[in-house]
């Protein structure tokens, strides 16, 4: 299968674009780690074979960890890690407190980067030829209004992304995919602003929202050994958004 012999962490896999990669990636054959922060969300996990969810923060460095022990107890050793886990801030750029950026880059940014610090060492110690995707977004990518702080710390991770798949080339490969307008937990709503959302696609040249899946399906390919030789790429999933 497409993913056979992969264990891969997944944060941020309660709803959206995190639980459809954990579906997508364990009916490909991999086993899946994965962390929620909300504990109604594990219930939608409680039929799923292959998969151990945790119960926790990305920020908790101690839980990670754990998790990367318990990969090697159950001899599930994790060799690829997605970091998914994100939020969002819609703001003028004014009213963008310090509390509020360092908040958002907390989370978006040096959450990732803490991650990735501990499990390039967790490599190393137990040899592990390894891949890494980051999600992004295509806001990291050009000017949005209200997005500034957000826009910032996907703008960051991107770079983060590039430097770290340069010096880490002969272990880990790292990639960076960033996807467009998808319809995730919030495209219900977004909808219904029926303006907006008539806006959004008259710039996409695809004339349509992206689905969950096709950005699994990205990742799903990055994360296999078909990708082998691809590492420091931004991939944009936007239907030609940003090319439009």
């Amino acid at each position: 299968m497409f993913l056979k012999n992969k264990n891969i962490l997944v944060t941020g896999v309660g709803k959206g674009l995190g639980k459809n990669m954990v579906e997508s990636f364990v009916k490909s054959g991999a086993f899946v780690y994965g962390i929620t922060r909300s504990r109604s969300d594990i219930n939608k996990f409680k039929n799923l074979k292959n998969f151990k969810v945790y119960l926790g923060d990305v920020r908790n460095i101690k839980l990670i960890n754990k998790i990367f022990k318990q990969s090697i107890k159950d001899k599930k050793i994790i060799n690829c890690l997605v970091n998914n886990a994100g939020i969002r801030q819609r703001l003028k750029f004014q009213k963008i407190s310090d509390k509020k950026i360092k908040d958002v880059f907390d989370i978006n940014f040096f959450s990732v980067f803490r991650i990735m610090r501990l499990y390039a060492k967790f490599c190393d110690e137990n040899k592990i030829n390894s891949s890494i995707v980051n999600i992004g977004s295509i806001v990291g990518e050009t000017g949005f209004n209200e997005l500034s702080g957000y826009s910032s710390t996907k703008g960051a991770l991107k770079s983060m992304t590039q430097c770290f798949a340069v010096e880490y080339a002969k272990k880990i490969r790292a990639n960076i995919v960033n996807p467009g307008f998808i319809k995730t937990s919030y495209f219900e709503k977004f909808k219904k602003n029926k303006s907006l959302y008539d806006w959004t696609i008259s710039k996409i040249p695809q004339n349509r929202w992206g689905e969950s899946g096709e950005i699994s399906s990205v990742v799903s390919f990055l994360l296999s050994d078909y990708s082998n030789y691809i590492t420091g790429e931004s991939i944009n999933v936007d239907g030609g958004w940003l090319r439009s």
